[in-house]
């Protein structure tokens, strides 16, 4: 039968006990932030279709140049200007808050069920949650959703009038009623959602 060698313990001769020194650390608390925001890209004048003018005699047709506006606007810059004069994403966001938070919910709750199952946990755990506040603000804006929250000057006046600039005659008087923050669709196409 071999020995036991005696190795130094933490606790002390005649029967006293060891505790770990207490570590006292003053960091702020991990939070989860969802932000709501659109992608930023340039809006494009549409192109007009003019008529190239009837080339003379032996010259040759110029192309009409198209006219550009060197001071465009981004969809982050519309959406600044949106969210300063409706606050459509504040809105939005205390809105749904009990049906972001489900979302957010299931999110978690997937990747943890993935992860106790044996499968590779998903670098984003909110993903899902993502992807369904994304639609989840599109439908908002397209069902006309955000107009019955209460918010002064909408529906817009160009909602009204039927203004869409994805039409060939934005201003006609013919233009059938269309939602509020809908007018090129850049909007609400590149409108996203994400956690951090």
């Amino acid at each position: 039968m071999a020995a036991g060698r005696d190795f130094e313990s933490p606790i002390a001769d005649g029967g006293g006990s060891y505790s770990a020194p207490k570590i006292y650390a003053r960091t702020a608390p991990a939070r989860i932030t969802l932000h709501l925001g659109i992608i930023d890209i340039p809006y494009q004048d549409r192109a007009t279709d003019e008529k190239v003018p009837k080339a003379k005699k032996g010259k040759a047709n110029k192309p009409i140049k198209p006219k550009s506006d060197a001071a465009t606007k981004t969809t982050g810059d519309i959406a600044e200007i949106l969210e300063e004069k409706y606050h459509i994403m504040d809105t939005f966001a205390f809105a749904r808050l009990p049906d972001i938070a489900k979302e957010l919910e299931e999110s978690i709750a997937g990747s943890l069920e993935t992860m106790m199952m044996g499968g590779q946990p998903s670098p984003n755990p909110f993903a899902s949650a993502e992807s369904a506040i994304t639609a989840m603000f599109k439908q908002f804006i397209f069902t006309q959703q955000v107009e019955s929250m209460g918010i002064a000057g909408v529906p817009t006046q160009a909602a009204l009038d039927g203004v869409n600039h994805r039409l060939k005659h934005p201003y006609a008087k013919g233009n059938p009623r269309r939602p509020s923050f809908v007018d090129t669709g850049m909007y609400m196409a590149n409108f996203v959602a994400w956690m951090s």
